[in-house]
């Protein structure tokens, strides 16, 4: 009885072990091979600004060379307050940064001031994973805050810039894609110096 017990267990080990180098030989020969999870490399063109100063205008800036300014001509199926309103476009990167105008009145300015944070806060504050709002003072004598927000939101990069007397000027960049943190990153933080760089160079007319 011992004896055919000992058979049985060199019988069960000699299959195991063959069936197991079958599925390694087999293995071995397969045309699978392992993918990390990751997105398209994108190729990033060349730092270089143009100025935008258009007559008429009140106010000029510096753009990336690898966008278009474009006319805005409506606001959610309505026409703009003013002549004033435009898009900078950048197709290459599906990008285009939004850049609305206001005149200031005594009676409007925390009404605009107070607008900008809405458009930050309660319409991101159930998407986003945090916002961080910070103050501008450039050399011009511009003034403002840029908004910075995380997660999976519409828009990553948001600011208004002002005088307090005269001018109010909203900028937002927003893609031509679903709104997703990781795939959008790396073009986020690339167009995210375009705007500081707007934003430092902006005057006043």
């Amino acid at each position: 009885m011992t004896g055919i017990l000992t058979m049985k267990k060199k019988f069960f080990i000699i299959t195991a072990f063959t069936a197991a180098c079958s599925f390694l030989m087999t293995a071995c020969n397969s045309n699978y091979t392992y993918k990390k999870k990751g997105y398209f490399k994108i190729d990033f063109p060349e730092k270089k600004y143009q100025l935008f100063d258009k007559p008429g205008y009140p106010y000029s800036f510096e753009y990336p060379v690898y966008a278009t300014v474009i006319k805005d001509s409506s606001f959610f199926g309505d026409a703009t307050e003013n002549p004033w309103w435009i898009n900078i476009d950048v197709p290459q990167l599906g990008g285009r940064i939004y850049i609305s105008y206001k005149e200031v009145a005594k009676s409007n300015f925390d009404s605009l001031v107070n607008d900008a944070f809405k458009m930050a806060y309660r319409k991101h504050t159930d998407i986003s994973t945090g916002i961080n709002d910070s103050l501008i003072q450039t050399a011009n004598g511009v003034e403002g805050i840029y908004f910075s927000l995380a997660g999976n939101t519409a828009t990553a990069n948001q600011f208004f810039l002002t005088d307090s007397t005269t001018h109010f000027l909203r900028g937002a960049l927003y893609f031509d894609a679903a709104p997703n943190e990781d795939s959008l990153g790396i073009v986020n933080d690339f167009l995210k110096k375009d705007l500081l760089h707007l934003v430092n160079t902006l005057k006043w007319k």
